[in-house]
């Protein structure tokens, strides 16, 4: 089971994430997400569970709790393609003003 995990301290390690949730079972993988120009965390990341009711119960216990001086979210990860929202933005928007817009 893949999760989600948001609101996380800035100074959270992948190891500190991987030790609370090892309390619930196996770990596969910890990933924070770090911002690719400073290398520093974004505050989120994602944890990767092999059993699925370990995972369950991982989120169960550490939702809405305080970690690293933090109340964190905990919850299943969707998949990239279900998630609703953001885009737009970025060039070719229409509306004129770009650099041929006299011609």
């Amino acid at each position: 089971m893949n999760i989600f995990v948001a609101k996380l301290n800035f100074d959270t390690q992948e190891s500190d994430l991987q030790d609370a949730f090892e309390a619930y079972g196996s770990v596969d993988s910890v990933k924070i997400i770090t911002d690719k120009f400073t290398g520093k965390s974004k505050g989120f990341g994602f944890v990767e569970m092999p059993d699925d009711e370990e995972g369950r119960a991982a989120i169960a216990g550490l939702n809405d709790q305080e970690f690293d001086d933090r109340t964190i979210v905990v919850k299943k990860a969707e998949p990239r393609e279900n998630r609703s929202g953001g885009g737009g933005g970025g060039y070719n928007r229409g509306g004129g003003g770009g650099y041929n817009s006299r011609y």
